[in-house]
């Protein structure tokens, strides 16, 4: 059985993000970007390399005021290159 994210959030809400992305300068201000079209703050993403630093593990926490708001940001982070993963 699915449950629909209506069903687990209730906005507004703190709602963290987590990313794997392909280790590379720039790109955590790519995400970061993404975010601040849709949730203006300040924001300080913890982030991670893997053991052979190919990838960066990204955790960006934004204070989700809307569902829609959630979403949008999970297909348009999903859509940033060298994104391989949101969580």
């Amino acid at each position: 059985m699915k449950t629909k994210l209506n069903e687990l959030l209730e906005c507004p809400c703190s709602f963290t993000y987590k990313l794997m992305e392909i280790a590379q300068l720039g790109l955590v201000y790519e995400v970061i970007e993404v975010v601040q079209c849709h949730a203006l703050g300040d924001y300080l993403p913890q982030i991670k390399s893997s053991n052979k630093e190919n990838y960066y593990s990204i955790s960006i926490i934004i204070t989700g005021t809307y569902l829609e708001q959630v979403e949008i940001l999970y297909e348009e982070q999903g859509n940033t290159d060298n994104v391989c993963m949101v969580l």
